[in-house]
């Protein structure tokens, strides 16, 4: 093993690894059985019920914090950033052409690419602010600005007039005919991928308890420092493979 891999995996974060590689299986999870009830047509009840869709956006938030803690470690999220959000723009154009149905317009690799881009430039202003105070700012902001998607900021509806300026949707103001099958405007999310970047002071300077650097599970972790390519070839993988199925089982 060459000294720059090896000086690599000693930055790394094993639970932070794991929490990522867990997040993408239960993303691959998640697109299986969307697949299968809005593409082959299978009657899945669970899949539209109120805790999956929870779960659902659980786990999509904990790893927006996570890319928000891996940004502390990065050496330039500009570029991270924008070849994040030029791969975004490849699954829009992909989606476009082979299953417009499924279009993507503003998923979670289009929100992350810009979030990098935005922490890129912003850092030195968000760090004036310390490390627990930006946590707890960047939440109530989540928190009072989570339902914008439904036309609500807080307890208070917003003017209609904002959602029908059809190119405002990136920042959490769709339109009433706006479709994406993957959705995660700037709004709310962008606060807390902030929020985990100011949770990332704390991991960067290994004020973390010891088990948060250890890895325990080395298939997850590996899962982990791989999301980027896994989230990008599983779609066409999973599709692929329940065609064959289907295939097979009808004859």
């Amino acid at each position: 093993m060459d000294e720059q891999k090896l000086e690599r995996l000693k930055r790394r974060v094993g639970l932070i690894d794991e929490l990522r590689g867990l997040s993408i299986v239960l993303m691959v999870v998640y697109h299986t059985f969307f697949d299968l009830v809005y593409i082959f047509g299978l009657n899945i009840p669970l899949f539209n019920s109120g805790i999956l869709n929870f779960l659902q956006q659980f786990f999509a938030g904990v790893f927006i914090v996570i890319s928000g803690v891996a940004c502390r470690y990065a050496r330039s999220n500009l570029k991270r950033g924008a070849m994040c959000f030029g791969i975004g723009m490849l699954l829009t154009v992909g989606t476009l052409i082979f299953m417009p149905s499924e279009l993507i317009l503003f998923g979670i690799l289009h929100f992350l690419g810009i979030a990098m881009m935005l922490y890129g430039l912003l850092h030195k202003v968000l760090d004036k602010l310390a490390p627990l105070p930006g946590m707890l700012a960047s939440a109530a902001l989540f928190a009072a600005t989570y339902r914008v998607m439904s036309g609500y900021l807080l307890w208070f509806r917003l003017p209609e007039a904002i959602y029908n300026i059809k190119i405002l949707f990136p920042l959490g103001f769709p339109a009433p005919d706006f479709y994406s099958a993957d959705y995660f405007p700037l709004l709310p999310w962008l606060f807390l991928f902030f929020a985990g970047a100011y949770l990332g002071v704390y991991f960067k300077e290994n004020k973390m308890p010891a088990f948060c650097y250890k890895t325990h599970l080395r298939p997850l972790a590996f899962v982990g420092r791989h999301t980027l390519l896994i989230y990008v070839l599983h779609q066409p993988i999973v599709y692929g493979v329940l065609m064959l199925i289907f295939y097979l089982i009808r004859g």
